[in-house]
């Protein structure tokens, strides 16, 4: 038996609504984070320009660091089949550096969202 910790995770495919570029990652449910957040390493692999998002402090568990928000739409994926579950449209995400895993948070994602409910 492992020592791991088990968290709730999803399939996302993150698009950016102006480019329609787009890449699949893995986030958790995290109803501790306010928004949803993004690693900043994809924002230029959808085609954001991460200095040019609105910035913001976020404070978070490892004290306060810079978000860039960018408006994303974020697709929830079956994990085994890929097929389109729901669909967030056009909503603002903050794409943050040092952050390693996209967090679905609690205002633009949990309350929106049938499959957390």
């Amino acid at each position: 038996m492992g020592n791991g910790i088990f968290r709730p995770c999803l399939v996302a495919r993150i698009i950016n609504p102006h480019t329609h570029l787009f890449i699949d990652a893995y986030g958790i449910v995290d109803t501790g984070a306010d928004e949803c957040a993004i690693p900043a390493g994809y924002a230029q692999r959808v085609g954001h320009n991460l200095q040019l998002g609105a910035t913001k402090s976020i404070g978070t568990g490892n004290g306060t660091t810079v978000a860039y928000r960018h408006t994303t739409t974020l697709q929830i994926l079956h994990p085994l089949n890929g097929k389109l579950l729901h669909e967030l449209h056009n909503i603002p995400v903050d794409f943050m550096p040092n952050l390693h895993t996209m967090v679905f948070g609690v205002n633009n994602f949990c309350n929106r969202s049938p499959v957390t409910r």
